[in-house]
């Protein structure tokens, strides 16, 4: 019997808030959080700036819907 090895995925340090309650496990990438004063998504307490180690995750960027050509052009 062998055994199957899975990828695993790269991780790399990445800036994040975590929650300052204690027990409230809530945390949000940087990159996805608002700009400003962070309040967590869960209890709507304070939010504090630390590091993780994740996986790398890829931001697909949105295109501008295109314009309809029209008849004249």
């Amino acid at each position: 019997m062998s055994i199957i090895e899975e990828e695993k995925p790269k991780l790399i340090a990445t800036k994040i808030w975590k929650c300052k309650n204690a027990e409230c496990k809530a945390w949000v990438r940087d990159e996805f959080a608002n700009e400003g004063e962070q309040a967590c998504p869960i209890c709507k307490g304070p939010m504090h700036r630390s590091m993780r180690h994740l996986p790398a995750v890829q931001n697909k960027i949105k295109k501008a819907p295109k314009k309809p050509k029209s008849e004249w052009e």
